[in-house]
C-alpha cells in the first residue's frame, strides 16, 4: 500500500514534520510570534481562531502562508474571553463566553449550533482572504466525542480539507475508530502526532525528544509561538511556554539544529490538502 509520503512525492522512509502554530488571531503577541515562526523560523503552518479578538488582525497581515481554521470552542482563559460568532446560546457560559471546559461543551452543547458555528468559523476565515490548508480543534474539543467528531470530519470532507488527528495509540482511549473513518472517507491527515501534555503550551523538550525516534511518515507537533508582551503576561497564565515556543522556533541552535540533526523534512499541511483535493473523494 502506497504511504502517505510517497504519495506526497517522498521516499517511504522519509521522516517528515509538520510544526503548526496555534492560536493565530487569539492576541497580537500571538500573531506577531506566529508569522515570525512562518516567515523566519522553523513554523510550517498555523491555525487561526476565528472568534478572537486579533483575528481580524491576523487576516491583516497575512501574505499566503500555511494556515488552517483551528475550530474553537471553548475560551479557556480567565481574564480574557471570546464567543461565537453565530447564534449559538448553548456554547456560551454565564459571562458570555464560550465555556471554559470540555466538559461544559460536552455537557451543554446544541450539536446544530455546534455545525454552524464550526461552518462559519471555516467560511468567515475563506473570507478574509485566508487559503485555508487544514481544520484542527482548539483544546480538541471536537475530536474527543464520536458526535463532535462525526461534525470535524464532515466539515473537512466538505471543504476537502486535511485534519489534525491523534496517534493510532489513542483510539483505544478515546474510544472509537476515528482514523480508520476519516481515512474511509477521504480525508487526510498525518501519520503520527505528538502529544504535547499539560496544556499543551510549551513544546521544546518533548518535540526535541521526540526527534530522536521520529518514524518515517508524516509527523505533527503543534506550538504556540508568542512574543513577550505585557497584554500577553496579563491574560495567558502559560505565556512563558509561548515565550519560550517563539524563541526555540527562531533560534538557530533551537528546532533548525535538530532537524538537520536528524535529517528529517519539514512539510506543511497545504501539501496535504492539495494531495487530497487532488485524489477521488472516499
Amino acid at each position: 500500500m502506497t504511504t502517505l509520503a510517497e504519495r506526497l512525492g517522498y521516499d517511504n522512509n522519509d521522516r517528515l514534520l509538520i510544526v503548526n502554530c496555534d492560536d493565530l488571531g487569539s492576541s497580537h503577541a500571538a500573531n506577531a510570534g506566529v508569522y515570525d515562526a512562518l516567515r523566519h523560523g522553523t513554523g510550517t503552518s498555523a491555525s487561526l481562531m476565528v472568534p478572537c479578538p486579533w483575528a481580524r488582525g491576523a487576516a491583516a497581515e497575512y501574505r499566503g502562508e500555511d494556515v488552517g481554521v483551528h475550530l474553537t470552542l471553548n475560551a479557556e482563559w480567565d481574564l480574557y474571553r471570546w464567543g461565537p460568532i453565530t447564534h449559538a446560546p448553548s456554547l456560551l457560559d454565564g459571562d458570555g463566553g464560550f465555556p471554559r471546559t470540555m466538559a461544559d461543551v460536552f455537557e451543554h452543547a446544541d450539536l446544530d449550533e455546534v455545525r454552524r458555528e464550526c461552518r462559519a468559523q471555516i467560511e468567515r476565515a475563506i473570507y478574509w482572504g485566508f487559503d485555508v490548508s487544514h481544520v484542527d480543534s482548539h483544546m480538541g474539543t471536537l475530536q474527543l466525542r464520536p458526535e463532535f467528531f462525526d461534525a470535524y470530519l464532515d466539515l473537512a470532507d466538505e471543504f476537502r480539507l486535511p485534519l489534525r488527528l491523534s496517534g493510532t495509540e489513542t483510539e483505544r482511549l478515546i474510544g472509537f475508530p476515528f482514523r480508520s473513518l476519516a481515512e474511509e472517507r477521504g480525508v487526510l491527515f498525518p501519520d503520527h502526532f505528538i502529544f504535547i501534555g499539560g496544556n499543551g503550551v510549551g513544546s521544546r523538550a518533548t518535540v526535541e525528544g521526540a526527534m530522536r525516534e521520529l518514524k518515517p511518515g508524516v509527523t505533527e507537533a503543534y506550538v504556540h509561538p508568542a512574543i513577550d508582551t505585557p497584554e500577553l503576561r496579563t491574560m495567558a497564565p502559560d505565556w512563558k511556554g509561548r515565550v519560550d515556543d517563539h524563541a526555540w522556533l527562531l533560534a538557530a541552535d533551537g528546532l533548525k539544529a535538530a532537524v538537520a540533526l536528524h535529517g528529517v523534512t519539514l512539510v506543511g499541511y497545504r501539501e496535504l490538502r492539495d494531495l487530497m483535493r487532488a485524489e477521488p473523494a472516499g
